[in-house]
């Protein structure tokens, strides 16, 4: 190894300056991408119109102006906050999703060392996530996958770095935050109890313990949603706990069009979308409706389609570039240029995805001539990746319900890097 390479790599490991170098850098380029200025187009047009709205004063409302629990609101409540201090402005949007991006980018560098245990693995996970293209141009996008993914991380963290009553307090706040900007948050909770139950001997002790905490979170959060939950009783006359959509999104992944995607060009999709006669609730139920009856008459096209549904949320990545060509002057002035961003984008994403698999054969066998069982913290990124995946088998394959889970693969991967170069050091040391 050249000696000045070498020098770089000892200044990274140990220098205390090197990861705020890093998180520096991520945020310099997640600043450049703000003066993209992309326009909002499809979801991130109706997330950005509903903070408008809520930051106005005029409520959560539909197209057509009545009130609506169509998408949860969580997002676009946060997204009020800025605009009722800036007015609605795309920068405005921009600068939220930076400085939600330099809380992820030390949530990416802490939990990296604390799942796997190695200060320079949680470093290695935070340049590898600084340095993601799809992960620096969603930053001005009003999208929510930003602000969840920050949500997700900071859940995790509290859970899995701090104890007592305060951190489950806020960590209950945190889920029912989240819970509001994706329903299926509450799924993750679980899964880091029972990693926290089965990590250590006397599982059956603690149980209790994690049952409790468990239960506590649920109700706090709960508690942040149940106001949201009492609007939409108040205003559509039914009990909707978050939105009224998981109807039409359970139908455009399973109709006579379905081929592993979302698919709203489905013509039983838009037929159902034009009935004018029929109102959100009654809509969404009849979705529901229409996609179960497909199930039940097409079993076997819906197992089929699983497969395709998990190529379609892990195979693609850069979602985020995408939302450029439709709504940025950057992208007309140099098509090629994002052409062959998109192109590195993805070689970055899989490679991120090879080392994270490379990471479980690995890190079993070093745990296994510790004398260690295979379950601990290391095993939550491989969770988080299962959380969505679990739901695209039911529901449609989109990529962008697989950002959220990207900074904890970036950890994984962070840790692969890490432990190859540790060896290579100590190699050339032995000589």
């Amino acid at each position: 190894m050249p000696h000045s390479l070498a020098r770089s790599l000892a200044w990274f490991a140990t220098s205390r300056r090197a990861p705020w170098a890093v998180l520096g850098l991520a945020l310099a380029l997640r600043g450049l991408a703000i003066l993209a200025a992309v326009e909002p187009s499809s979801d991130a047009a109706w997330y950005f119109s509903r903070a408008a709205m809520l930051a106005d004063g005029r409520g959560y409302l539909g197209d057509h102006g009545a009130p609506t629990a169509y998408w949860p609101p969580g997002w676009p409540m946060a997204l009020s906050l800025v605009f009722h201090l800036t007015g609605p402005a795309i920068w405005a949007a921009g600068l939220l999703n930076l400085a939600l991006s330099a809380l992820t980018g030390w949530l990416v560098l802490d939990l990296g060392r604390r799942l796997f245990g190695s200060e320079v693995a949680g470093r290695m996970g935070l340049l590898l996530w600084a340095l993601y293209p799809n992960a620096i141009v969603y930053v001005p996008l009003a999208l929510t996958e930003v602000f969840y993914a920050t949500l997700l991380l900071a859940l995790c963290w509290l859970l899995v770095a701090r104890q007592g009553v305060a951190a489950t307090l806020l960590a209950g706040l945190v889920l029912g935050l989240a819970t509001l900007v994706k329903a299926q948050s509450l799924v993750v909770v679980p899964l880091i109890l029972a990693i926290a139950l089965w990590r250590e001997t006397g599982a059956m002790r603690r149980l209790p313990a994690l049952v409790g905490t468990g239960l506590a979170l649920g109700a706090l959060a709960a508690l942040v949603v149940m106001p949201w939950s009492l609007r939409n009783q108040r205003e559509l006359g039914a009990f909707v706990a978050v939105s009224t959509n998981g109807g039409i999104t359970l139908l455009t992944g399973n109709n006579d069009s379905a081929r592993g995607g979302f698919t709203p060009e489905d013509p039983v999709v838009r037929a159902l979308d034009a009935r004018t006669d029929l109102g959100e609730l009654a809509k969404d139920a009849e979705a529901k409706r229409l996609s179960m009856a497909w199930i039940a008459a097409h079993p076997a096209r819906f197992v089929g389609l699983m497969p395709m549904k998990l190529v379609r949320l892990w195979g693609p990545d850069g979602e985020g570039l995408w939302a450029y060509e439709t709504g940025s002057p950057a992208y007309a002035a140099a098509p090629r240029a994002f052409l062959l961003l998109r192109v590195a984008n993805q070689a970055w994403y899989w490679a991120l995805l090879a080392l994270a698999a490379a990471a479980v054969p690995l890190m079993v066998r070093k745990r296994r001539r510790a004398g260690l069982g295979p379950v601990d913290w290391w095993l939550l990124p491989y969770g988080i990746v299962a959380y969505p995946s679990l739901i695209a088998l039911v529901f449609s394959g989109q990529s962008r319900f697989h950002y959220p889970a990207m900074p904890f693969v970036c950890m994984a991967a962070g840790w692969v890097v890490a432990a190859a170069l540790t060896r290579r050091d100590s190699a050339a040391a032995a000589r």
